[in-house]
C-alpha cells in the first residue's frame, strides 16, 4: 500500500522522542524519521538508543541519541542543550517515556509510587516546561504529543500510581494548550488502549488466558499495533492538524465504549447464541 503521507511531510522538524528506545516510542521516532524529520531520541539505558539510532540511519534517516534519566530535572535540562547543539532547534515533543508495574494500591511502597509518578508526571513535565520555554523565548511555534492512557479519565484497579500520573498529564495538556496557545503552541495527547510491546507486556499481562480477556473487551477483537499508533502521532505532529489543540485522542479499538455499556458484555458470546438467548426472552403475543 502507498504511503497515505507525503515523504518529506515532517522535513526541517526536529523532534524528541522520550524512550524512543524501544516499545512505542521506537516506532514513532522511526515513522518521523521516514518522513523527514531529525530526530533526537533518550532513555536511561544506552544500548536501546544505539540500536534505534542504527536502524534510523540505516533507513536514510536523521537520527540522534542521547541518555536522559526523565525523572531529574537538571538531566532533562542537559539533554535539550545537547539535543539542541547535535541537530538544532527542536520543534515538537513526544512525551512517552512512561513507568508502570500491577500492584495491590495498599502494597506500593513510597519507592515504587515515586518511581512511578516521576517518570510518567514529572518526567513529561521537565521535557515540556524545557520545550515551551525555548519556543516562548525563541517566538517560534512548537507541538508537544503526550502519551496518556485511556484508564486517565475512569482510574483502573492495580495501577493507581500510573493511573494517577497519567490523569495529571492530560490535565497538563488542557492547561497548557489553552495557556501557551495563543504563541502557537499545541499541546495534544493519545490515550492508547493495550498495544504490546516488549517488556512493558510482559509487566502487565500475567497470562495468554488473561491476554485472551482482554482482547475480547475490545470491540475490534485485536490489539494496537505500534505502526498504527505512529501514523496518529504523525497526523497530531503535522500541520495537517494545525487547528487541533487541547484534545486527548482515545484509541482503543473501541475498548471504552464497549466496557461502558451494561450489556456489552453479550458480544463475547456467538451472535447466534445471543440472538437465540434473546428470542427466548420475548413475551408470548
Amino acid at each position: 500500500m502507498d504511503d497515505a503521507y507525503q515523504p518529506d511531510l515532517l522535513a526541517d522538524h526536529h523532534l524528541v522522542v522520550t524512550g524512543g528506545g524501544t516499545g512505542l516510542g521506537r516506532a514513532m521516532a522511526e515513522r518521523v524519521a521516514a518522513l523527514g524529520a531529525a530526530v533526537t531520541i533518550n532513555g536511561r539505558r544506552t544500548e536501546p538508543l544505539e540500536s534505534t539510532v542504527a536502524d534510523i540511519r540505516a533507513a536514510g534517516g536523521t537520527a540522534e541519541g542521547i541518555s536522559c534519566n526523565v525523572r531529574e530535572p537538571d538531566a532533562v535540562a542537559a539533554f535539550f542543550e545537547e539535543a539542541e547543539e547535535r541537530q538544532g532547534p527542536v520543534t515538537a515533543l513526544i512525551n512517552n517515556a512512561a513507568a508502570n508495574f500491577l500492584a495491590m494500591a495498599e502494597d506500593i511502597s513510597p519507592n515504587g509510587f515515586d518511581a512511578i509518578i516521576k517518570t510518567n508526571l514529572y518526567g513529561s513535565w521537565y521535557c515540556t516546561q524545557q520545550c515551551g520555554r525555548r519556543w516562548l523565548e525563541r517566538e517560534t511555534p512548537g507541538v508537544v504529543l503526550s502519551i496518556a492512557t485511556t484508564y486517565a479519565e475512569t482510574g483502573s484497579a492495580f495501577v493507581l500510581p500510573s493511573a494517577m500520573s497519567k490523569a495529571g498529564i492530560v490535565a497538563m495538556t488542557r492547561s497548557l494548550a489553552a495557556e501557551w496557545g495563543q504563541a502557537g503552541i499545541r499541546l495534544n495527547a493519545v490515550a492508547p488502549g493495550p498495544f504490546p510491546t516488549e517488556g512493558a507486556w510482559d509487566r502487565l499481562v500475567p497470562g495468554e488466558d488473561i491476554e485472551q480477556q482482554m482482547k475480547q473487551r475490545i470491540p475490534a477483537r485485536r490489539f494496537g499495533e505500534p505502526e498504527e499508533l505512529a501514523d496518529l502521532a504523525v497526523f497530531m505532529l503535522s500541520d495537517l492538524s494545525r487547528y487541533m489543540n487541547g484534545e486527548v485522542v482515545v484509541f482503543d479499538g473501541g475498548e471504552v465504549l464497549a466496557a461502558g455499556g451494561q450489556f456489552n458484555d453479550f458480544t463475547r458470546l456467538p451472535r447466534q447464541q445471543v440472538k437465540a438467548m434473546f428470542e427466548q426472552m420475548r413475551p408470548e403475543k
